[in-house]
């Protein structure tokens, strides 16, 4: 049974009186600016490709011609190049 608003205040009074620790648990925020995010991002998206070129370069003969195959090349295929020129604009006129 859901409990009413003022049953909720009452027992985080009796809580607060008790002396029961508070669980505040915030994950710790992201600092970076935008562009560093851009960049950490292309960067690891650059590193998944050399990891799944190299599974392309080495499987097995029996995935080589099946849709596992066909995935692989796909995102190997993929210009990531082309997303490493791209500087992201700073935003709010700062991009001088």
């Amino acid at each position: 049974m859901a409990l009413t608003p003022a049953e909720k205040q009452r027992r985080y009074r009796e809580r607060l009186k008790a002396g029961a620790p508070r669980l505040d648990i915030r994950p710790p925020r992201d600092r970076r600016s935008r562009p560093q995010r851009w960049r950490d991002a292309v960067a690891e998206l650059h590193a998944l490709q050399e990891h799944y070129r190299h599974c392309l370069d080495t499987p097995p003969d029996a995935l080589c011609d099946t849709l596992y195959g066909e995935r692989l090349q796909a995102i190997v295929d993929v210009d990531i190049e082309t997303l490493q020129e791209i500087e992201p604009p700073r935003g709010y006129g700062r991009d001088t």
